[in-house]
C-alpha cells in the first residue's frame, strides 16, 4: 500500500518517529534510532516503513559524519563494516521469504529484546563477561548488525554488544557507530531496491520528512553533552515496550496456524 503523506495518522506517527531517530543517532548512538520503525509499523506496512526510513537514515548519517569526522575508532569500525555485508545479504533473503506479518512480529520481538538488554545492562550484566572484546569479534557482530539493520533498521543493539566490550569512551563510541551505520545504510540501498522496498512511494515520503530528519540529528548532536542519557533511554524503553507488545500481538494473530 502506497504512502499517503497527507494522512493525519501517518504524519502523527512519522514526524515524531523521524525526530526520535535523528536525536538518537546524533547524540546517543544508533541504539534506539530503530524505534522509528516499530512506531511507523503501527500505522503502515512494515515494508513501507523500512523502505521509507532508509533514505532518512542516510541523510542523518551524512549530518553525523560531519559532526564526528575522524573521531572514530577505525579498527573497530572496519571490522564491523566487513561483517555487515554478508549480514545484509541474509537480511534480504529473509525479507523476501516471509510475510509482512512475520516481519511485524520480528520488529516487535527486536524492540522487546532491546528493552531487556538495556535493563540487564543497568543491573550490572556485562555481555562480554568482563573480558575486553577482540577486534576480530567485530566481524561477527557486524554480520548480526547487518541482518537486523536490513530487516528492522535495528543494527544498533548488536553493535553495542561488541563496542561496549571495546571500552570506548562516550565520544569515541558515538563516532564509531556513526561511521559504521553510514556504511551499513549505504550498502543496503541496492538490496532494498532489488526486493522492492522503494516501490510504494517511500522515496517521496522520505523527501517530505527530510527536514525532520535533519532537525532531529542536529538536536541529538546538541544534546550529546547536555541531556542525561539514562533518562533519555528510560523514556524510549517505555515506548518500545508498549509498541513491541502491540506489534507481536498483531503479527502473531495474523499468521496462519
Amino acid at each position: 500500500m502506497a504512502v499517503d503523506v497527507f494522512d493525519p495518522l501517518f504524519l502523527a506517527a512519522a514526524i515524531p518517529a523521524v525526530l526520535l531517530a535523528g536525536i538518537s543517532k546524533g547524540g546517543f548512538g544508533a541504539g534506539v534510532g530503530f524505534a522509528a520503525t516499530p512506531l511507523l509499523a503501527l500505522v503502515i506496512d512494515p515494508a513501507v516503513a523500512v523502505g521509507m526510513m532508509l533514505p532518512l537514515l542516510m541523510l542523518m548519517d551524512a549530518t553525523g559524519l560531519r559532526a564526528y569526522w575522524r573521531r572514530w575508532s577505525w579498527p573497530d569500525a572496519r571490522a564491523m563494516m566487513i561483517g555487515c555485508v554478508p549480514g545484509i545479504g541474509l537480511g534480504a533473503l529473509f525479507f523476501t521469504a516471509v510475510s509482512q506479518d512475520a516481519v511485524r512480529l520480528l520488529i516487535g520481538a527486536v524492540a522487546l529484546a532491546f528493552v531487556a538488554f538495556q535493563i540487564a545492562q543497568e543491573r550490572g550484566w556485562d555481555p562480554t563477561g568482563g573480558r575486553p572484546s577482540r577486534v576480530g569479534a567485530g566481524v561477527f557482530w557486524g554480520m548480526i548488525s547487518g541482518f537486523t539493520s536490513f530487516v528492522t533498521h535495528a543494527g544498533g543493539p548488536p553493535a553495542a554488544v561488541h563496542l561496549l566490550g571495546r571500552r570506548l569512551d562516550k565520544s569515541l563510541y558515538q563516532a564509531t557507530t556513526v561511521l559504521v551505520f553510514w556504511w551499513v545504510n549505504l550498502v543496503k540501498v541496492g538490496p532494498y531496491w532489488a526486493v522492492g522496498l522503494f516501490d510504494d512511494g517511500q522515496l517521496r515520503a522520505a523527501l517530505w520528512l527530510a527536514p525532520a530528519a535533519v532537525v532531529g540529528m542536529l538536536a541529538g548532536v546538541w544534546a550529546h553533552s547536555r541531556v542525561d542519557q539514562a533518562a533519555f533511554f528510560k523514556v524510549i524503553r517505555v515506548a518500545l515496550a508498549i509498541t513491541g507488545v502491540k506489534l507481536i500481538w498483531d503479527g502473531a494473530g495474523a499468521l496462519p496456524i
